[in-house]
Parts: structure tokens; sequence; C-alpha cells
């Protein structure tokens, strides 16, 4: 049997970026994952198809899986010869019973790893714009935790030493203890004036701080309606946070987004909008499936294209092009004896990956704009293949048509909708989105349906979409839907361009 060993890993305070190397390397090939509240859902995706998740949070309200329980159940699975890793919000050692877990491994004779985490401690009041020391400011810091072990009676923290002693106190779980935390600080010694911050739900697009003093901090945590998980910081370092809040002033930071777009694509536009500060949640509402077999593309796939001019009107085309051919035996330079023309930037650069040369881009990124911009000089008695989606729009076919061109439009793939969607589209409208990014007519008619499904179809008129372009929006607006803003380039960093001007001037 495998020899099974037990993982503590710090999952950090929030931002699944700030996992470690070697918790992400754990991750990937564990057999079961034991994980916390606190722990992004982001990260879980990291592992095999076939990881067993074991939910053991401890949240605000007191429920929570007893820790004997889950002591219990590290051992079983290790003993059963599995890789288990636990995971474990911050770092392990820090205020997060790491130390228990190890404990038990190391009394049930079961081999254990710990992996360092980035503490909450730290983490969080830099993500507020505090580092918790500074030259000239704080040379030394105190790490308490706001909510120790009932069981041990009185407690453990020396507050006579601490109010005095440290420049920088941070308190971690600290927001249902705040009135007892400030009281005992000023009792013993530290000033009234203090600069304090609370920071709630740290390194998230969540993230708010509340900024104040000793005296002041009590009232305005309350009236800001404060809740865990939530860090105080004290100290005369909190000062720094006006010059140095980079994390809030990200432009899209707050900012709740909906991304739309085809699974396999909405990872990184995802990742490229949270690098802008926004709180995205993912809700594919296309997803791409091969054409029906038949024998219309084996045969033109026999000899060299029977065409001047190749058009593609997606990257996407380019992808399953790829592959169909391949099922041939043949890859891309099967067009080189042709022209190509590309609807966008981003299309060309996925054509040019392969080693062709694009010789035509429209100035603007569409089947009307490939239309209007392409010289008619050339199209009379020209012949022409389109390879695109099977459900695209005939613009560019009867366009080129009238212009005296031979065209055959070449389905390689199609748009379908996701399984999930409706149930998906049922949860997430809950709260309001600042942005619903559609980036194609596809996505704009699945998301309608699917809300019309779910018996929503009035929500579509109340969201606040941002449109990759015209034609995307003209549909929208057909479902009686209202463009928030349009990109200007029909392309992701122009939806996102749109964005963020938009999230300045509000």
């Amino acid at each position: 049997m495998t020899r099974g060993a037990v993982y503590l890993v710090g999952a950090g305070p929030g931002d699944p970026g700030l996992l470690t190397v070697r918790g992400q390397e754990l991750l990937r090939r564990a057999d079961v994952v034991v994980y916390d509240h606190l722990v992004s859902p982001r990260l879980l995706t990291e592992c095999r198809g076939h990881t067993t998740f074991v939910y053991v949070g401890k949240e605000s309200d007191g429920r929570a899986a007893r820790q004997p329980a889950i002591n219990a159940r590290l051992v079983r699975e290790a003993r059963a010869g599995k890789q288990v890793v636990r995971l474990k919000g911050g770092d392990p050692f820090v205020f997060g019973r790491g130390g228990e877990e190890a404990l038990a491994l190391a009394s049930a004779k079961i081999s254990y790893e710990i992996v360092p985490g980035v503490t909450s401690a730290i983490g969080v009041p830099a993500y507020a714009g505090i580092p918790v020391t500074h030259r000239q400011v704080a040379s030394s810091v105190a790490i308490i935790t706001g909510h120790e072990d009932p069981t041990k009676g009185a407690s453990s923290i020396r507050w006579q030493h601490l109010a005095t002693s440290c420049d920088t106190v941070v308190c971690l779980m600290a927001v249902r203890q705040l009135p007892m935390i400030v009281h005992q600080l000023m009792r013993h010694g530290a000033r009234g004036t203090t600069p304090c911050a609370v920071i709630e739900w740290g390194t998230t697009p969540a993230q708010r701080t509340v900024s104040g003093t000793l005296r002041t901090i009590i009232g305005m945590a309350r009236r800001a309606c404060v809740r865990p998980p939530a860090v105080l910081v004290v100290g005369a370092v909190v000062a720094l946070r006006r010059k140095l809040k980079w994390f809030e002033r990200k432009p899209l930071f707050g900012r709740r987004i909906l991304v739309t777009r085809a699974s396999e694509k909405a990872e990184r536009f995802a990742k490229q909008l949270e690098a802008l500060g926004a709180q995205v949640e993912r809700l594919p509402a296309i997803e791409l499936a091969p054409v029906a077999h038949n024998g219309v593309f084996r045969e033109m796939v026999k000899d060299s294209p029977n065409a001047d001019w190749v058009f593609f009107t997606s990257p996407e085309g380019v992808g399953w092009l790829t592959r169909m051919l391949k099922r041939h035996r043949k890859d891309l330079r099967w067009l080189s004896g042709c022209h190509i023309g590309a609807i966008g930037s981003t299309t060309a650069a996925a054509i040019e990956a392969h080693g062709l040369h694009v010789d035509f881009i429209p100035k603007h990124f569409s089947q009307e704009g490939m239309l209007r911009d392409f010289p008619q000089r050339v199209s009379r008695g020209k012949r022409a293949l389109i390879f695109s989606a099977q459900e695209s729009r005939d613009v560019l076919i009867n366009g080129l048509r009238r212009q005296g061109m031979r065209v055959m439009k070449v389905p390689i793939y199609r748009n379908v909708v996701p399984k999930a969607l409706t149930s998906g589209a049922g949860m997430l409208f809950r709260e309001p989105f600042d942005f619903v990014t559609v980036t194609s007519a596809s996505c704009v008619e699945h998301l309608y349906e699917a809300l019309r499904a779910f018996g929503k179809a009035p929500l579509f008129r109340r969201l606040r979409f941002a449109s990759i372009g015209p034609v995307t929006s003209h549909r929208v607006r057909a479902h009686g839907g209202r463009i928030a803003v349009e990109a200007r380039r029909s392309t992701i960093e122009g939806l996102m361009d749109a964005m963020v001007k938009r999230a300045r001037t509000r």
C-alpha cells in the first residue's frame, strides 16, 4: 500500500494568488483536501478531477467541525494511503490550530509536512497599505488573537505589557471582541489618539477598511457594520495608509463583474479583471462544440484549398480548424497558398502563431468592418472560404457575393448552451453586478434564454451590460437590455478599457 501523508498547507489570507508554489504543487497531486471556511474556492480548482473535498469550516455563527473529528479524519485518510492536504486560511501555525493537528499526526506516527502560508496578520495590513513595521515609525510588532480558547479559563494576553511595549499591535478575529480589546489597550496605557484600522475581507475585492483612533474606532466600526473576518491594526503605521493604499486604488476595485465567455476563455479574462481589482464571478453563457461530421470537409482537404482568400471570423475558428485538419494529417500550412483575412488583431495573432501571414485586418473588428474595408477591386472573380461558427451571421458572405466573389462558408464549430447555465443564472443574480460582460451575440441570446427559463426574464432589462461591440450591443437591446459601456475597439482589452473609463467617472 502507498504510504499516506498529511500536508498542513497555508492558503493565505484570501487572495488565491498568495498561495505558495509548494502549496499549489501539493494541491495538484492531492487525493483528499480538507479545507476551512476562509479558503478561496478558486484554490480547489487546482486539484485533479478525482480529488475528494472535505469541508470543515469554522464559521462565525458557531457552526464547526470539532477539532478532534478533524484530527481523526486526517489520521484515517493518511492510514488509507492517501495524500492529504489540510488547507488552512493564512498560515497553519498562526492561530490556525495547525500545531494541534501536527501533534495529533505525530502521536499517530503519520508522516506530515508544514507548508507555511502568508498570514493575514501581515498580508491583510499590506493590502490596506499598512506596513506593520517601518524604520522611522515602528520597530516591533505583536500579533494577538481576539478569540482565545474558552477552555483556558483566563486570558493569557499580557495587556499591561502589550499596550506600551510594542509599536504595532495586530489582532486577528477582532470584530466581536473589539470593545474589549480597545478597553484593555487604553486601560493599560495606550493613548486614545493612537491610529488604528479595522480591515474586513482583506486581500479580496470585497476588502473594506475603517480607519480611526482607539477612541473612535468602536463607533466607526459599528456604524460601518463591519463583520468577520476582520483584522485590527493599532499603531502609528496606520497613518501611512493615506499614501500607501495601493490595492483600493486599483481602477476596478470593489466592482462586481460577471464574465460570460466560454469557459476556456473565461479564466484568462477573469484574471485580467481581478488584476484590476474587480470581484469577478464566472458564468459561461456559451460553450463551443464540434460540428456534425460530414463528407464536405473531408473532400475539401484532399487537395489544396480551392480559394484565393480565406477569412476567419473569430480566434476560436483558428483552433477548431487546426483540430479538424489534424484528423486528416494536415495543419494550417494547408492554407499557405491563400491570402488570409482576420476579423481582428486577436484572430490575426492566433493565425500568425502558426507561422502564417495575415494579409487583411479591418479597422473595425466585425463582419461589417471586414466587408466595408476589404477592397472591392480584389473581390471580383475571386474565390473565398469563410471559416466560422455554424450560427454566425451571413453579413460577410452575402456582401462578398454582391461584390462578385465566389464564396463558401465552412462551419467548423458550434455555439451551444452550457448545461449549468440555467441553474447558475438563478444563483448569481441575487446580488447586483456593476457590469455583465458579453462578448458575442450568442452569449447574449443564451443568457436571456437562461433567465427566461428560470422565470427571471424581466431581470435582463435591469442588468448593466458591458458589450464588446455594436453587433453584441444590438442583440442586448433587442431583448430590452441596457448597455452601460461598449468597447470602442472590439477586443477584450478594449472592453476592459471601457469599464475602467466608466468606473473612473462614477
